[in-house]
């Protein structure tokens, strides 16, 4: 099972009042844009990544993923979600509470400005950026909180890493260590070298007579 992960972005939270109730809302993903270095490769979220999640999951809206800042829910109708063109977009209908009242406040003074998502991976994929960097696309995740935050605080890539690892049959501990140190696209290059080099090599011992010769000779 995939660990969880968070993932932040940066942009304008909308924040309103209508009716007595004071709401707060914007995208807590956008698609298919390139996030910043993650550790060794940039990541990207597809359009339908939160479709099913959004429908199903029990999620909740939390200032900086902290389960003791409740914002809202979805079962309960204070927090709502969508997809549209754009990403996943977020409204939270602020509790009148001590955690909603600050939030609000910070809100309106423009001193928090991100909005964030938690999730659990369901399917991704990993190619590669026009530059040729190491690049994840996720493909559908288990939602499970959005809200904004303080800081775009990204956890440990070892979870991104392991998908990774999985997918080119590759060593873990090695991709880590490498990502660590700033080398993991220079590690995923030198494996694609080879893999190149071995398949060239196969291809020329089937050409080659005498190697053929000499693999079929117990049939001889």
């Amino acid at each position: 099972m995939s660990t969880f992960e968070r993932r932040t972005f940066m942009g304008d939270i909308e924040f309103r009042a209508e009716d007595g109730v004071i709401r707060a809302g914007g995208y807590a993903a956008r698609f298919n844009v390139h996030s910043q270095n993650l550790g060794g490769f940039v990541e990207q979220v597809a359009p339908g990544t939160f479709a099913k999640t959004i429908q199903e999951a029990d999620i909740r809206g939390l200032f900086n993923h902290d389960a003791n800042m409740v914002l809202g829910r979805n079962k309960s109708g204070t927090l709502r979600m969508e997809e549209d063109g754009t990403g996943l977009a977020y409204e939270i209908d602020l509790p009148d509470t001590t955690v909603g009242r600050d939030v609000a406040n910070l809100l309106e003074r423009g001193d928090v400005s991100g909005s964030s998502f938690g999730f659990r991976t369901i399917d991704d994929e990993w190619g590669e950026t026009d530059s040729g960097f190491p690049l994840r696309t996720l493909k559908s995740v288990a939602l499970r909180d959005v809200g904004p935050v303080v800081y775009p605080a990204y956890t440990e890539a070892d979870s991104a890493l392991r998908s990774l690892a999985e997918s080119r049959s590759l060593d873990l501990d090695v991709l880590i260590d490498a990502a660590h140190k700033n080398e993991l696209q220079d590690l995923l290059s030198e494996r694609s070298e080879d893999e190149t080099e071995d398949e060239e090599r196969d291809e020329d011992d089937r050409e080659n007579p005498i190697v053929i010769r000499r693999k079929f000779a117990h049939l001889l």
